[in-house]
């Protein structure tokens, strides 16, 4: 399997485990609660978005590589 794959594989499950959390957190009327689900959808949207950089950054180096290849 490539390493994009895997990174999209590993996005597709945060974005479900953020899902997961935003659903549990509209039903949370408990404070302790909704303040644990608050940082756990923090941390996966931080990890959302270094997956998206490491996709952009490996997308540019790709691009950067074609475009000396047909130098």
């Amino acid at each position: 399997m490539t390493t994009r794959r895997e990174t999209l594989i590993w996005m597709k499950d945060v974005i479900e485990h953020l899902a997961q959390s935003s659903e549990q957190l509209q039903w949370t009327s408990d404070g302790p609660t909704q303040s644990f689900l608050a940082e756990k959808m923090l941390g996966d949207l931080s990890e959302c978005r270094r997956l998206c950089e490491q996709l952009r950054c490996a997308g540019s180096a790709a691009t950067a590589g074609a475009v000396f290849a047909s130098l």
